[in-house]
């Protein structure tokens, strides 16, 4: 199960701030889990519209400029992303801890180690 920690309570000030936020605007009215999935969809998408193109090098060393869109764009995600959770229930900070928690053991260290090969492609 996901470990508690620190980040529990700004996560759980998160999750209502976006609560209120939606429901001043009624906007649950539009907040389906599948709208909030493709609208998510659509916010990655403009996250890695600015990573079109570039190098691997200058993927690492954003323009400021680049970097406050970037910026913009992960906190668009970070929204949509609550307001899934939200709706369905779960605890993003729980599920991430979960997930990592199974790709520990789908991916052990002595096989994963500098490899980039999917888990069941290791010999």
């Amino acid at each position: 199960m996901g470990e508690p920690g620190i980040c529990d309570s700004a996560m759980a000030g998160l999750i209502e701030r976006v609560r209120i936020f939606r429901k001043q605007r009624d906007w649950d009215q539009y907040h389906s889990p599948k709208n909030l999935a493709m609208a998510l969809s659509v916010e990655v998408a403009e996250l890695v519209e600015h990573f079109q193109w570039l190098t691997q090098e200058q993927s690492r060393n954003l323009s400021s400029e680049k970097l406050a869109k970037a910026k913009e764009e992960i906190g668009d995600i970070m929204i949509y992303l609550v307001n899934l959770a939200d709706k369905l229930e779960i605890d993003p900070l729980v599920a991430a801890y979960d997930k990592l928690q199974k790709n520990e053991k789908k991916y052990p260290v002595e096989k994963a180690r500098g490899r980039s090969d999917k888990y069941n492609e290791y010999r």
